[in-house]
């Protein structure tokens, strides 16, 4: 038994097991990441806030809002699929399935004041402060 041969092949083998973890974890992220839909935020002098979400591929009525304690979720369901059909090929590209986004929402959002409007594969999602939070400006006399 040669020691050096066979720690070399151990090496080999956790090397090579390291390499298909990895190529694991990076599907699975991929995978994830295809479900997350993109958002930007912004805030405004206004004391209002935007959220706005690309939700490519999904119709209006596949799409939901919750506001459950301090998170509001947007869930939708898209049911993409791009079909070429020609004489010498047929193509396929599928993207089916729920992506999710949930935002923490603050003690001075008014929760009855989020407005939602979907036009050409984006959400929007205005926010506004409770009345009480809002900036207001004094007068000094």
């Amino acid at each position: 038994m040669d020691i050096v041969k066979t720690t070399k092949d151990m090496v080999e083998k956790v090397e090579n097991r390291v390499e298909k973890g990895l190529e694991v974890v990076k599907d699975t992220f991929h995978n994830v990441a295809s479900h997350l839909p993109l958002a930007n935020l912004a805030k405004h002098k206004n004391d209002t806030f935007t959220i706005e979400i690309d939700l490519p591929g999904v119709k209006k009525e596949d799409i939901e809002l919750k506001v459950e304690d301090d998170y509001l979720t947007v869930t939708a369901l898209r049911r993409y699929k791009n079909e070429v059909k020609e004489d010498d090929y047929y193509l396929c590209e599928s993207n089916f399935g729920v992506i999710s986004r949930s935002f923490v929402l603050s003690d001075n959002i008014d929760r009855d004041k989020i407005k939602a409007k979907y036009e050409d594969g984006r959400l929007y999602l205005t926010l506004e402060k409770v009345e009480s939070k809002k900036t207001k400006s004094i007068s000094i006399s």
